[in-house]
């Protein structure tokens, strides 16, 4: 059985308009989570609660098993390594290196050459206060100083804003590498498709507050297809939709042609051939439509239904 790094137990958060949750979730150890949804979701809030920057309304987090009361211990704290959206303004008098004397203070785990090694592969101004640096070279350094910090659990929030294409790949690299090196657990809320293809095991979908569920990332890539079928017109296509339970979206693209959506691939293809229609051509949805569908209510029926919800 795969132990949890995060498990959260029906957590509520009041906001000004919204709630977030009801969340029920289970974060395995060792995997990288990528926590997706439109802004406004309930990413940031929910990074927060893990951090105890914010507290719940209702229900319970675990962290590694354990419940605290109050802040996190520090032995759990350091453990953990948070890179905010915005970064603390309180560091912004610091270079570089002298803000990261003063992290290495908390984390005793603290590598110094990986930190150093980081700030020149990234290419990390030294002499610069972190306050005059552009949004991208601070971001490159947070990203620096968290790995060095050698967390256990890693919450990133909006990592890559600010960074370039060049920085953006060496990003992902550093990180898929320190996955294959540390089995550490990652937890990052992104907007940015690709890096969800490219980083994630597992999807988290969050929508207006709501919980949408929690999906192996593999199993999600290929469970939706659009096929090309044969129809003559939209009452065929009327006729059609009546004998394909299977199917999600029928739409007429040009007379004699029309497409559908579907999760049951294998079905639709066995129903089709039941009818004598004749199936053109299909192809598999890219992550951005899947997570698009999943978002309007129509979960794919390959999500993980063993976690979160």
């Amino acid at each position: 059985m795969a132990l949890m790094a995060i498990e959260l137990r029906n957590v509520s958060k009041k906001r000004k308009t919204k709630t977030i949750g009801p969340l029920d979730l289970a974060l395995p150890e060792g995997h990288i989570i990528a926590l997706v949804g439109q802004n406004g979701s309930g990413k940031s809030t929910l990074l927060h609660m893990l951090m105890k920057l914010a507290h719940p309304d209702e229900g319970t987090i675990h962290w590694f098993g354990g419940s605290f009361e109050g802040g996190l211990p520090l032995e759990v704290r350091r453990t953990i390594a948070y890179v905010a959206e915005v970064p603390a303004r309180d560091e912004d008098h610091w270079t570089p290196d002298e803000a990261a004397s003063f992290r290495s203070y908390w984390y005793p785990d603290w590598d110094e050459a990986y930190f150093q090694a980081l700030l020149d592969q990234f290419d990390v101004p030294r002499g610069i206060r972190l306050g005059k640096m552009s949004k991208g070279e601070r971001r490159k350094f947070e990203i620096a100083a968290v790995l060095a910090a050698g967390p256990k659990l890693l919450l990133l929030d909006e990592p890559s804003s600010g960074l370039d294409p060049f920085a953006w790949r060496i990003m992902i690299e550093t990180f898929q590498r320190y996955m294959d090196e540390r089995q550490a657990t990652i937890i990052i809320s992104t907007h940015i498709v690709e890096e969800v293809r490219r980083l994630a095991d597992y999807i988290v979908l969050l929508h207006k507050g709501e919980l949408l569920g929690m999906a192996e990332k593999d199993a999600l890539l290929g469970a939706w297809s659009e096929v090309w079928v044969s129809a003559a017109d939209e009452a065929e296509l009327a006729e059609l939709a009546a004998e394909l339970p299977e199917a999600l979206e029928l739409k007429m693209q040009t007379p004699g042609m029309a497409t559908v959506i579907t999760s049951r691939m294998q079905d639709l293809e066995k129903r089709l051939s039941d009818l004598g229609v004749k199936m053109i051509k299909n192809r598999i949805l890219d992550l951005e439509e899947i997570l698009s569908l999943w978002t309007m209510g129509h979960r794919p029926e390959l999500a993980d239904s063993k976690r979160g919800d």
